[in-house]
């Protein structure tokens, strides 16, 4: 009865938010909801890492391991063995859900692939750069991502929150066994990275959201 309840509130939360749509937003979200656009913020995190990190091999592996493992354990593991339908594929919901361009996603939706990756590179990279600052920007990003699968129907929210716990938890393993295979990887100051380098981070990212986001303004103002 319990579990029957969560997941009636689970449809409910994902109807209001996929049910608050508009055309600057169905643009903004599927642009948001890519992986092209964040190409430069990660390019310029990478910079920074090799830029500063005497073992940055070792830690970009690390990050690679973590967004694999969290991958790899969404897509390849729970997502076939659960085998929850996406709200796009769901015969209940048909109807209901704003689809945008037609984007429906693949046939199984639990856990979010995109929530998993980005949460492992999130918190993965926040234990490397040990700065407030960029850990609010990359958890912003985060969520937003992760919001984005929810505004497109793709996702439902416990969908999201089974992607976070993934990956957050494919984070602490490669972080620890780079702990444990290099600890010199491992910085043992908040003050690693100079705060200018943050700056960079921040900028790159906020251009690529505030882009996106003034871009849809002038065609839809």
């Amino acid at each position: 009865m319990i579990f029957q309840q969560l997941i009636e509130l689970d449809k409910d939360l994902l109807l209001a938010i996929n049910g608050a749509n508009a055309p600057f937003l169905d643009i903004f979200f599927m642009m948001i909801s890519g992986k092209l656009m964040w190409i430069p913020t990660a390019l310029i995190i990478l910079y920074v890492i090799i830029k500063t990190q005497h073992n940055a091999l070792w830690v970009i592996l690390a990050i690679v391991l973590a967004i694999t493992m969290a991958d790899q354990l969404s897509s390849t593991l729970i997502k076939p063995l659960v085998a929850r339908l996406r709200p796009t594929h769901e015969p209940s919901l048909a109807g209901l859900v704003h689809v945008v361009n037609g984007y429906v996603g693949g046939k199984h939706g639990f856990v979010s692939s995109h929530a998993a990756n980005s949460f492992a590179f999130a918190l993965f990279t926040t234990l490397i750069f040990r700065n407030r600052l960029y850990a609010v920007l990359i958890f912003s990003w985060a969520c937003l991502f992760s919001y984005s699968r929810m505004y497109l129907g793709v996702h439902y929210p416990l969908d999201i929150v089974g992607g976070i716990f993934v990956g957050c938890l494919s984070a602490i393993v490669a972080y620890l066994l780079l702990k444990k295979l290099k600890p010199s990887a491992i910085p043992t100051s908040k003050n690693t990275y100079a705060l200018r380098d943050i700056y960079l981070i921040a900028v790159v990212l906020l251009l690529s959201v505030g882009g996106v986001a003034l871009g849809n303004y002038f065609c839809f103002g």
